[in-house]
Parts: C-alpha cells; sequence; structure tokens
C-alpha cells in the first residue's frame, strides 16, 4: 500500500466509493445495502472514510441505538467496518476505529456496541457486553456482542440493546 491514508468525515459524493469497498470487503452487497439504507434512515451518526487520496480505502459507520430500559446517555453501534483487501492488514480499520470512538466521546456518547471478531475489538478496550448487563436482540455468540463504556455506567440494570430497525433487514 502506497500513500498516506486520511481519515475524514464522509462527505457528498462518497457514496458510490464506500459501496465499492464494502463490496470488496464482504461476501454479499448486504452490508453495502445497509449502508446506504443507514444513510437514509438515521438521524444522528457517524460516518468516516479512510481516504487513499485517488479513492476511498475504508469506512466505518457509527449509528444511534437504544437500550431498554433506558440507562441515559447516547449509545451507538459500530456496523460496519470495511476495509478494502488490498489495504487491509496497514492499521486503516484501527485508524477508523481510532478516530470513530474519539467522534463518538465528542458527540457525547457513553457507550459503543459492536457484534464482531473478538480478538480484533478487544485491543480497542471492547469486551463482552454481558459484562455490562447488555444483551442483544439477536440469537448471537455472547464473546461476540461487545461493548466499550466511554463515560461512567454504574450500576445499571440489565439492557436489551436494539439496534436500528435497518439492522432487522439483514440480520
Amino acid at each position: 500500500m502506497e500513500g498516506a491514508i486520511a481519515v475524514r468525515d464522509e462527505r457528498p459524493g462518497d457514496a458510490e466509493g464506500i459501496r465499492s469497498v464494502l463490496i470488496a470487503a464482504f461476501p454479499t452487497s448486504a452490508e453495502a445495502d445497509l449502508v446506504d439504507a443507514l444513510r437514509e434512515g438515521a438521524e444522528r451518526y457517524v460516518s468516516l472514510v479512510a481516504d487513499g487520496g485517488d479513492r476511498i480505502v475504508g469506512h466505518i459507520l457509527f449509528t444511534e441505538m437504544t437500550l431498554e430500559p433506558a440507562r441515559g446517555g447516547l449509545a451507538f453501534g459500530l456496523a460496519p467496518l470495511a476495509v478494502s483487501p488490498e489495504s487491509q492488514h496497514h492499521g486503516v480499520g484501527a485508524d477508523l476505529v481510532e478516530t470513530g470512538l474519539e467522534r463518538c466521546r465528542k458527540m457525547g456518547a457513553t457507550l459503543v456496541i459492536v457484534l464482531g471478531e473478538p480478538d480484533y475489538y478487544a485491543r480497542f478496550g471492547f469486551e463482552p457486553a454481558s459484562r455490562l448487563r447488555l444483551r442483544s436482540t439477536w440469537d448471537v455468540p455472547e464473546e461476540a456482542f461487545m461493548a466499550l463504556a466511554l463515560g461512567a455506567v454504574g450500576e445499571s440494570p440489565e439492557a436489551v440493546a436494539r439496534y436500528r430497525p435497518e439492522f432487522d433487514a439483514f440480520a
């Protein structure tokens, strides 16, 4: 991989490049379709790209989630994260995650949730969501449903973490 990669906010005109990365990174167009639907439906989100100068080589999206019962504070779900195959294993994904988490903090988020590879996300501080008394609406492996507290969570009642309804079509 040559040249510097810059992580920046998604801009108008980036949708096609983002879609290309998602289609290259995943076996079907489901994630690309999901991002398109979330871009249309979500009011509060963080969408970042890794810009390789001549094209987008990575993308990450964080969308608002709800907790039932509500705990107060803002929660985001990280999904999806994609890096074009030729740009993988060069720190692009890590740069996207770290920048995205910082952006979520600045927006006042107290919690970020991800359904993903435990070994990968643990290095950013994610832990099984069950340790924070959170459970998923989907039947997923406990170790893959992870959360990161960005602020004090204190003693909270058990809660169900709900992704936006657009995810239900792809779950």
